[in-house]
């Protein structure tokens, strides 16, 4: 005899029958390897210990290589007259020496004028304040006193120094005074330093230019059998070439720009010496967010002093903050987007990163190497979503 369901056991039945029926709860799979991303961590904190630590060997280099793909066009062209590359490599660095050196030695009468000045602007500093003599102090000059009469009530309040037992000589301990002849030797030391590392660059610039496409034909060799990975190592050495060149035409371009408006500029308002100020505004504007900054602080002391008026110090400073504005905001920004293609940000962080890293020589090589890392990364199918972040 078959047992015959109650209406209970239905019931049940027909709710397990629709919770079958439900659609299972939708799961993102999350595939997170933590070991992966502890040896991509530990992998990364290597390299930039190992950046940091043989800086003095990756700076020149990395020098070496820009450089090289900068003038390898010239380079490529006296080939084409029938000069032979190491010919045409050393007559051509032999020029940029020279000169380098005919400008600096024209502008030196300018320098010396400039350095000269210095004792007598720190005189004038020394004596003389924002406000003409019998007025009331301005603001430093009360904030001034009040520090220094705080500090004499303080001193006076203090417990005196226990007299010395009898028989027994007070010894009291005097900080060294300043030595000018220390300073001038570690600025000697840096000078020749500084003179070894451009030596090292030059020599490394004319074997790479001497050298030719040698190396360029060894990395597509080496790039792996099948044909596409050697059209992959190409156009990636392509690619860097033609934005590294790009990026530094776009420099040289705007640092005359920026040298002839500022010593255009310079030379109406009055200013001395506005053809070194000029050069220097052009030198320092390659060092990204730095250089501007100390060229208008440096015009506003050096105006300040010749003209004696904070409206004039104003003026000059002013200016050069006017002229590196518009080039820094406007015109790089577009000529630099054309020419590499990444996002303002990304150079913004780059710069920062490398700076933080190497200092001024990661101001001016941060841009050209995350362009090299941006090129990689876009060919290479691993490495396409960094590229995708790297740009624009």
């Amino acid at each position: 005899m078959k047992h015959k369901p109650s209406l209970d056991e239905e019931s049940d039945r027909r709710e397990v029958g629709l919770e079958s029926l439900k659609p299972a709860p939708v799961t993102l799979p999350l595939s997170v390897d933590i070991r992966s991303i502890s040896l991509a961590l530990l992998t990364m904190l290597a390299v930039i210990y190992t950046l940091h630590w043989a800086r003095a060997i990756f700076i020149p280099v990395l020098l070496g290589v820009v450089i090289s793909y900068t003038l390898g066009p010239l380079v490529s062209l006296m080939r084409k007259w029938r000069i032979p590359r190491v010919i045409g490599a050393a007559v051509l660095l032999l020029a940029i020496v020279v000169g380098t050196g005919s400008l600096v030695y024209s502008l030196g009468d300018d320098v010396i004028k400039l350095i000269e000045t210095l004792p007598e602007a720190a005189h004038k500093f020394r004596i003389a304040g924002l406000d003409k003599k019998g007025k009331s102090d301005g603001a430093i000059e009360s904030m001034q006193k009040a520090a220094s009469q705080i500090e004499k009530a303080a001193s006076e309040s203090a417990s005196p120094a226990p007299a010395a037992p009898h028989g027994v000589t007070r010894v009291q301990v005097e900080k060294p005074k300043l030595v000018v002849k220390d300073y001038l030797w570690m600025g000697t030391k840096g000078a020749i330093g500084f003179a070894g590392q451009v030596i090292i660059v030059l020599f490394l610039v004319f074997f790479m230019l001497a050298s030719g496409d040698t190396f360029r034909r060894k990395l597509v060799k080496i790039a792996g059998p099948t044909f596409s990975k050697k059209k992959i190592t190409l156009r990636v050495l392509d690619q860097i070439a033609n934005q590294i060149q790009n990026y530094l035409l776009v420099q040289i371009f705007t640092s005359i720009l920026v040298g002839l408006a500022t010593w255009l500029a310079f030379r109406l308002i009055g200013l001395e010496n506005a053809a070194v100020w000029g050069i220097a505004a052009g030198i320092f504007k390659t060092m990204p967010y730095l250089g501007p900054v100390v060229i208008t602080a440096g015009t506003a002391v050096v105006a300040f002093l010749q003209f004696e008026s904070i409206d004039m110090a104003l003026l000059v400073s002013g200016s050069s903050l006017l002229i590196t504005s518009l080039e820094g905001y406007l015109l790089t920004p577009w000529l630099t987007s054309r020419a590499s293609r990444m996002s303002p940000v990304v150079v913004f962080i780059s710069v920062l990163f490398w700076g933080w890293l190497w200092g001024v020589w990661g101001l001016l090589l941060g841009v050209p190497i995350t362009m090299i890392i941006k090129a990689a990364c876009d060919h290479v199918e691993d490495l396409k979503p960094i590229g995708e972040l790297l740009g624009d």
